[in-house]
């Protein structure tokens, strides 16, 4: 196991369940939402964390709010990015 299996960035986290509430309906295939998610991941400032508890104990609800607010943002011009074919 390498130290880097113990930490991940929590944007990741956001991202993905932002991808899905905002796909519902939309007939993309696997490779366009990985690159929906890269695209989305790119225009985002790292959150770096080792256990998703630390988010819990050390952000505010309005700080936490913000991140979800960034992040789908970034998964909508992600998606309109893709599927204009601007990657």
């Amino acid at each position: 196991m390498s130290l880097l299996d113990n930490i991940h960035n929590y944007y990741e986290t956001l991202v993905i369940e932002s991808l899905a509430k905002q796909v519902k309906g939309l007939d993309l295939e696997q490779d366009a939402l990985i690159d929906v998610i890269c695209v989305a991941l790119n225009q985002l400032t790292p959150r770096y964390i080792r256990y998703e508890v630390d988010m819990v104990y050390f952000t505010t609800t309005g700080e936490m709010q913000e991140l979800r607010d960034k992040a789908d943002k970034a998964v909508s011009s992600a998606l309109e990015s893709v599927k204009s074919g601007k990657r």
